[in-house]
């Protein structure tokens, strides 16, 4: 019985385990050895695949073609922007991306201007394919962890850091 029981609730629980969770977690760190802002972005690998099946033409293969990562990558990196406060634009640079275990993970980064006081940040990836899109950025380095959570209409967001 406890065996027949186990079954059932692996069958209910497989179609949920299928569906996209729309959701992406970004680390902005503020990493003091190498005075850079680093953004690593985090995606499960099945919404990225079905972002790529919406985005590109013809086959793509997420998991195997370097040309389609770096094209997911490419649409990452132009729907996120990090500003100053005072609303300056930060180059970010492209790093890299790759498929590690079930995440699609997207590098960026930028010089740390001199006497930051905070962030405005615009994160729109996906959101353009699916309005519940939800992204949740943790931004780490400069005193408390601060959390953005970019969701139904939000375009930019802010973080202030304590001074001391």
């Amino acid at each position: 019985m406890r065996f027949l029981l186990v079954i059932v609730c692996l069958l209910v629980a497989a179609p949920s385990m299928a569906h996209q969770l729309k959701s992406s977690v970004t680390t902005v760190l503020f990493n003091k050895r190498t005075s850079n802002i680093e953004l690593m972005h985090r995606f499960y690998l099945h919404d990225t695949e079905h972002a790529v099946g919406k985005l590109f033409e013809g086959k793509v293969d997420i998991i195997s073609n370097k040309v389609d990562q770096q094209r997911f990558a490419k649409y990452v990196e132009s729907h996120v922007a990090l500003k100053t406060l005072s609303g300056e634009t930060l180059k970010l640079n492209s790093v890299g991306a790759q498929v590690d275990g079930k995440f699609f993970w997207v590098y960026q980064e930028a010089a740390i201007p001199k006497g930051i006081k905070g962030i405005k940040m615009s994160n729109g990836a996906l959101r353009d394919l699916w309005p519940s899109q939800v992204n949740m950025v943790n931004v780490e380095g400069k005193g408390k962890i601060k959390t953005l959570n970019f969701s139904q209409d939000d375009t930019w967001l802010e973080a202030r850091f304590e001074q001391n």
